[in-house]
Parts: C-alpha cells; structure tokens; sequence
C-alpha cells in the first residue's frame, strides 16, 4: 500500500522484530486465549524482555526512547498480525503517555519501568455504566481524608481491566464542579506484594481471581462477553471505600483530570485509527488472496467483474486512509495535530475499516462467515472501533465545533 513517509530503517527493524514476536509467541496460543477471555501475562512480559513496551518512555525510566512513531509501528503489527487480545494500544499506547507526560518525578520513577518491563499492567477506567461520553458528569467520587483519598464508584468497559495491575482512575475530587471537579489517580489494583493475578500453567486467570483478586476496596467484576475481541479482557471495576495515598493524584494538583484527559485523547484516538488503516489492508490482502484461488463459474473469483471493482474501491480508500493517517502521525510528533483532526481521524478511519471489512468478508461468501476465516474475526471486532475512544458522533460534533 505504499511505505510511511516517517518511516526509517529503524521503523522496519522494529516491524520485523513485532512480527516475530506475534509470530511466535502470541498467535500459537490464539484459539485459547479467545477460549479464556483476556491474554496470558506472560505475553506481556515477554514483550517487554524484547523491549516491544514503552517504545516512547524516555530510557531513564526504562522505555526505548524512541517517539510516536514507534508506538505506531508496534500498533499496526499486531493488528497484521492479527492478534487483538493484548491491549498494547491502551497499555503503551495510553497509559505510559500519561505518566510521561504529567506525572511527578516520583511516579514515573515508580511506574514506568515496570509498564515497560510488563511486569505491570496498565488500563484507564473513565466510562461509567450510567454514562459514557460526558466525562464531566461522572459520578465516582475521590474525596480526600488526611494523607488519602478515599474512592467510591463503578467503571465499566475497561480494557485490560481484568489483569490490571495500575489503573489510571478518573473521578470527581470535587462534586460541586464538574470539568474543574475531575482529577486521575493512579490506583495499584493488585494483591499486595504480587504482580496481578496468579495464573494457571496455561497463563489462564482462575475464576475468582478475575472477579475478586484486589485489596480491600476494590473489586473487578465479570469479564465482559463481546461479540468481537473476545481475546481482551474487558472488565467492570467497583470501587468501595478503597483508599489511595494523596501521592498517588496524577501531577500532584486536584482538578486538572479533565484537561489531562483532554490532552492525551487526540493520541487516543490516533491509536485507534493506526488499528482501523491497519486492519483495512490487512483484509485486502486476505481476500486478494482468496479470490485468486477460490472459482465461481469457471474462472477465479478475481476473474469476475465485481470483484475486481470491489477491491479497486477498497485499495483507494485505504490507500487515502493511509496518507491521511500518516499525515496525522507526522502532526503528533511535531506536536501540531489539533482535537478536531483527531477526531476527523478517529470517525472517519474508523467508518472506513467497518465498511472495507464488510466488503470484503461479502467476497468470502458463506466461508466469509465462519470462524475458521479471520476475515469473520476481522468483522466483529471492527464494530468496537466506531465506539470506544467517544463515539463517532461525539467526534461529528468535536469536529463541528470547530468550524
């Protein structure tokens, strides 16, 4: 599809090093890993033995010291690769970025090196099972007594959830307000003195640990059924009195939340769109070589009209879905890319990858709709694109705003 203009050597000597990584450590395991509901954790450490984590996390803090680019390079193989159960975009992707970019000395010194190791693993906990994209309006509370806070609240949807060894909380530490009201704490979720749940030879969660492995106050919930990345383990997070030490408050300063969460949701949602371009050309390249072996009438699929047509739209839309992402990394980097772009990149990649993949699971007929085919995969996860990171009409009215 053409290479990045971004790109460098280096880029394709990581690229090759993440696919083999998936290759050979991750995808042998893919039908269990769906079976089980979320990932094995010792998949995240591996990654970060071969360095694949905090591709962008300054060196002194155990990262690769590398940029944006890097994490994009990292993002968009794992989607070839066609793994979705590790959540890298939400763990380095997300998480590390707002460490990195407004956390304290002392909690970057803290919590970086074990993200990049993948001795810890990150999520961010804002939706809420009442609401999901007015974040001012969230209901969990964070109130503050003595040298802690003390929270009490429900997060829902969260990806990564149910491994989570940090979350970044979002919560009002001031109820009377509202964007002014929210701050993020850095909660450590995990039993004290372990590293998340214990495991199975097999790498699986034991049921209750999934449900209640936690300290006091905190409890995850049931790993939620979806009908697409079945592999992730999306949970639901409860919290009851659970205490955090006023240290833990992300940048040391109530109320900045909101402006926090302002700022890192345009690359939130450029990582969304580096999955959406990736997943496109990757369904072209499956179904290509589908319709090249598989006949209809006497002569190869590929051989058809309609096919061809088919494909000729789906190549141009992923190809300009390409060039305006690429554009959108370059901007990132140079610290340019504004909010409406991003939402322009999120809405619009997002629609492309659900409407390209449904084109070309159409070209796979009835085997199209087996599991045995990963363009059926491909379909169902898609779906999940078009909501989280705010929904593509919030980003319709961001983008509406803005003119």
């Amino acid at each position: 599809m053409g290479a990045s203009p971004w790109r460098e050597p280096e880029h394709d000597e990581l690229a090759e090093l993440v696919r083999a990584f998936f290759t050979k450590e991750v995808r042998p395991h893919a039908d269990r890993v769906l079976a089980q509901g979320h990932p094995d954790r010792e998949h995240y450490r591996k990654a970060g033995d071969l360095g694949l984590l905090g591709l962008s996390v300054p060196v002194e803090y155990g990262g690769g010291g590398g940029n944006f680019t890097h994490e994009a390079v990292l993002l968009d193989e794992q989607m070839r690769s066609g793994d979705s159960s590790l959540g890298l975009a939400v763990h380095s992707g997300i998480v590390t970025g707002y460490l990195v970019a407004y956390g304290t000395e002392e909690q970057k010194q803290r919590w970086l090196p074990g993200l990049c190791a993948g001795t810890l693993i990150g999520a961010i906990a804002m939706t809420e099972p009442d609401g999901g994209s007015d974040l001012q309006a969230m209901r969990t509370r964070a109130l503050r007594e003595g040298d802690d806070y003390v929270i009490n609240g429900a997060k829902t949807f969260i990806s990564n959830g149910g491994l989570a060894d940090i979350v970044i909380l979002a919560a009002k530490t001031d109820p009377t307000q509202r964007a002014s009201g929210v701050s993020l704490l850095i909660c450590e979720v995990s039993d004290p003195g372990k590293a998340g749940a214990e495991t199975h030879e097999s790498g699986s969660v034991r049921e209750d640990d999934a449900t209640r492995h936690g300290p006091t106050g905190f409890r995850r919930g049931r790993l939620l059924s979806k009908i697409g990345l079945k592999g992730n383990d999306t949970a639901e997070l409860f919290f009851d009195d659970f205490r955090v030490p006023a240290t833990n408050l992300l940048g040391g300063t109530e109320g900045l939340g909101f402006a926090q969460l302002m700022g890192q949701l345009p690359q939130e949602r450029l990582v969304i769109g580096i999955g959406a371009v990736a997943a496109m050309e990757r369904a072209i390249e499956l179904t290509v070589a589908y319709v090249k072996e598989r006949t209809a009438f006497g002569k190869p699929l590929i051989g058809h009209q309609n096919t061809r047509m088919v494909l000729a739209e789906c190549a141009t839309r992923t190809r300009v879905s390409r060039v305006f992402l690429d554009d959108c990394i370059a901007e990132h980097v140079r610290g340019e890319l504004d909010v409406a772009t991003a939402a322009m990149a999120k809405y619009w990649l997002t629609d492309g990858q659900c409407e390209v993949v449904d084109r070309c699971l159409q070209l796979f007929g009835g085997y199209g709709y087996t599991t045995e085919y990963p363009i059926a995969q491909m379909y169902a996860d898609a779906r999940a694109q078009k909501i989280y990171g705010g929904t593509n009409e919030i980003m319709k009215e961001l983008i509406a705003r803005a003119l």
